[in-house]
């Protein structure tokens, strides 16, 4: 493959995992998180930052796990393990060289890392390349696109949040509850507007 079908490959992937299967309005990963970080302008980019960086690096690394893990009879029953013990690698990791090397990021974000890192919408990005990825450039690409459609998400549920929260909302679906409604809307919303074809 040459290098602008690479290219274009991992731009193509990367378009559909942001917009078409979007890892919170597609599939709901990670929404909690989403509507916490939603509530900052700050959480929304420092969030979104971590959750990109991860699921693109971790998405690089779990490709070369998967293939010899899989191809065991029953190696499919320890990828959860394999994925929860590569996200935690490279959290250390990540913290360690923030630490180390910018240690004034490093205070602002180790109380909020662990949110960003550990959450459904990375290890689901993880489980879904190991079942449809198919080499490397598609890792890539639906591993960034993911954490792209977690920023457009919690951008737009930044943008609804002051709406939302107001006294024309009846009190008890004030908060999270509204929240996960318009989730919901904007999930609909998205399906008819580019049509559900996700074949997973």
């Amino acid at each position: 493959m040459t290098l602008s079908g690479v290219i274009a490959k991992i731009i193509s992937l990367a378009m559909i995992s942001i917009f078409t299967q979007n890892a919170i309005f597609d599939r709901a990963f990670g929404a909690n998180v989403a509507i916490y970080a939603s509530r900052n302008d700050r959480h929304v980019t420092g969030f979104t930052f971590g959750v990109t960086a991860m699921t693109t690096i971790a998405s690089v690394v779990t490709y070369f796990i998967d293939k010899p893990m899989l191809a065991l009879p029953n190696g499919y029953y320890f990828m959860p393990l394999i994925y929860i013990g590569v996200i935690g690698v490279l959290y250390v990791a990540g913290l360690f060289v923030l630490w180390k090397f910018f240690h004034k990021t490093y205070k602002n974000v180790r109380k909020y890392a662990h949110l960003a890192i550990f959450n459904c919408a990375v290890i689901g990005a993880l489980f879904l390349n190991s079942n449809y990825g198919s080499d490397l450039p598609s890792y890539i690409g639906y591993g960034f696109g993911s954490g792209v459609g977690f920023f457009l998400a919690c951008f737009l549920l930044n943008i609804a949040h002051e709406r939302l929260d107001s006294d024309k909302i009846p009190r008890i679906f004030r908060g999270y509850p509204i929240m996960l409604i318009y989730i919901g809307i904007m999930s609909l919303a998205l399906n008819i507007l580019i049509g559900y074809t996700a074949d997973f």
